[in-house]
């Protein structure tokens, strides 16, 4: 209720200016957030692909572009960790049934080239490492070497990387094994030692069998709870759109207390649309993310490939945060202004304080 108060009457004013990355320096003296002018989308996009699967890229500087233009000042810039082929005709491997998608580092070498052409010094970039194949572990540690060769230092994330993806199946994806998890021992303590958090793709399951691949996030977090790991889209997906909220909630939520390393990334629009957005299941999702508001990470999931524009991005962003609207202050703070993300990260920024709402207050107060 207060939320749609807030957004009615900031339709009829002009907004201030997004705030810039001073606004998220340390400071006692930090500027309030004005939920109630300022807009009500998350300032860090933690799930951005750069490239695309296929084809051309929308080009590096462009995006950037677009966050400045939507008020995004962080972002973690992932690649595509499986290529179609080089002579496939296809940007999206839903187009393309039959043709594999093959892990490379190629993404994640372009990503970098592109950064250290034009480093923006008014977006914090967090590169990260996208080319590691779950069910071949004996390789990662081998292309983590790489990337510290051309790239000492830049990589801090590692993903989107796919534990199971079932739109992938039929272009040669399969799950990862149960017993292979045992054996990214390696390279997840490599991570662990240099505070690096790895987001993992983890289907809940489908339509017909909404857990049956629960048990492979569930072997993950049991086998490496010292690691930081995000959970991409909270296990849900377009195999699974009919999921009760209140069924997915309590999973989620038995998790969180199961694994205090465990965060949850809210990006992708197919969330929004098939739960987020629901009359009866919105206020469901609100109070979850008020609950625990400290292990929620905000994105928008969009891929840059050469057929998308700013425009795009824009929705994207608009709809992933759609209802960031209606949680309190403290959960605006911590999701959309960036808190759990600078704390996730060890950065030195400070996500600013939501302002007080006076006008609403006396709005809403009796007369």
């Amino acid at each position: 209720m207060l939320a749609a108060i807030i957004t009615l009457l900031a339709t009829g004013c002009a907004s201030p200016p997004h705030p810039g990355l001073d606004a998220f320096q340390p400071s006692q003296s930090l500027a309030c957030y004005d939920r109630a002018a300022q807009p009500q989308t998350a300032v860090v996009d933690t799930h951005l692909h750069f490239r695309p699967f296929g084809g051309a890229a929308v080009p590096f500087d462009e995006v950037m572009g677009y966050l400045r233009r939507t008020g995004v000042r962080f972002v973690n810039v992932y690649g595509i960790g499986q290529m179609l082929p080089v002579d496939s005709p296809c940007t999206y491997y839903l187009d393309c049934p039959g043709t594999p998608v093959i892990p490379t580092l190629k993404n994640d070498f372009a990503n970098a080239t592109s950064f250290l052409a034009n480093p923006p010094d008014d977006i914090h970039v967090t590169l990260s490492m996208t080319f590691p194949d779950l069910a071949r572990p004996e390789t990662v540690l081998a292309g983590i070497e790489v990337l510290d060769t051309e790239y000492p230092g830049m990589f801090r994330w590692m993903g989107e990387v796919n534990l199971v993806k079932q739109a992938l199946f039929p272009n040669g994806h399969e799950e990862v094994p149960s017993g292979t998890i045992a054996e990214w021992a390696p390279f997840m303590a490599v991570l662990r030692e240099r505070g690096i958090p790895i987001a993992i793709h983890s289907d809940l399951g489908s339509e017909e069998e909404p857990t049956r691949y629960l048990p492979l996030m569930q072997a993950v977090l049991d086998l490496y709870p010292d690691n930081s790991i995000v959970w991409m889209h909270m296990g849900l997906s377009r195999e699974l759109t009919t999921l009760p909220a209140a069924e997915h909630i309590a999973m989620m939520s038995a998790m969180l207390d199961r694994h205090p390393n465990l965060m949850l990334d809210i990006t992708w629009r197919v969330i929004d649309d098939s739960y987020f957005s629901r009359a009866d299941y919105q206020p469901l999702y609100v109070d979850f993310l008020n609950e625990y508001s400290e292990r929620i990470l905000p994105g928008t999931d969009f891929l840059a490939s050469s057929d998308k524009d700013f425009e795009v991005y824009k929705s994207e962003l608009e709809v992933t945060s759609r209802i960031l609207a209606f949680v309190n202050d403290e959960a605006f703070r911590n999701i959309a202004l960036g808190g759990n993300y600078f704390r996730l990260l060890g950065l030195e920024f400070e996500a600013p304080r939501v302002c007080p709402t006076p006008a609403v207050e006396s709005f809403l107060s009796p007369r």
